[in-house]
């Protein structure tokens, strides 16, 4: 199969359904790893991971949609758009003022799998800290990031995580 030759329609299912098996490779992978070392361990490897995945995806967002390094929070905005997850997740993002940019995931897959199977939320809290740090730093290394709430915080909110990134 040819990319090149898929309809608009077939090639959105497509890019879905790539960012799902990603989704699902990591989740596979994280399970693997809790099993033979403990969900501690497990989410200090993924934490790891993510300190270096989320540079690959950020570098090649970059790249390939040309978005200048040092392009503030309206290249952060853009980038943010064109994750993987934002084709499986929904995500709202706001201006809070010209220096602020606030992300909203209002539904996870992650989160709402384990909502659907009665489980806890998984405490990613710590890995988010690291995933978004460091794509927005790659985007602009002046953008500071902070965490609104991320399980394991209460879920007293109608999102599942939230991020502050200012400059």
């Amino acid at each position: 199969m040819n990319l090149e030759e898929l309809e608009k329609q077939d090639l959105i299912k497509i890019i879905r359904m790539y960012a799902k098996n990603w989704l699902a490779h990591d989740g596979c992978w994280f399970l693997a790893a809790e099993e033979r070392h403990g969900l501690a361990e497990a989410i200090q490897i993924d934490l790891e991971g993510w300190k270096r995945f989320t540079v690959v995806e950020a570098k090649r967002i970059m790249n390939e949609f040309d978005i200048p390094r040092n392009s503030g929070l309206e290249g952060l905005e853009k980038a943010l758009q064109l994750r993987l997850y934002a084709s499986i997740n929904i995500q709202e993002i706001t201006r809070a003022s010209s220096n602020k940019l606030i992300l909203k995931m209002k539904t996870c897959r992650v989160q709402s799998a384990r909502e659907r199977k009665k489980l806890p939320l998984f405490p990613c809290k710590e890995v988010g800290i690291v995933e978004y740090s460091g794509f927005a730093a790659t985007i602009d290394n002046r953008i500071k990031t902070n965490v609104i709430a991320c399980p394991p915080d209460p879920m007293e909110r109608d999102f599942h995580c939230g991020w502050e990134f200012t400059i």
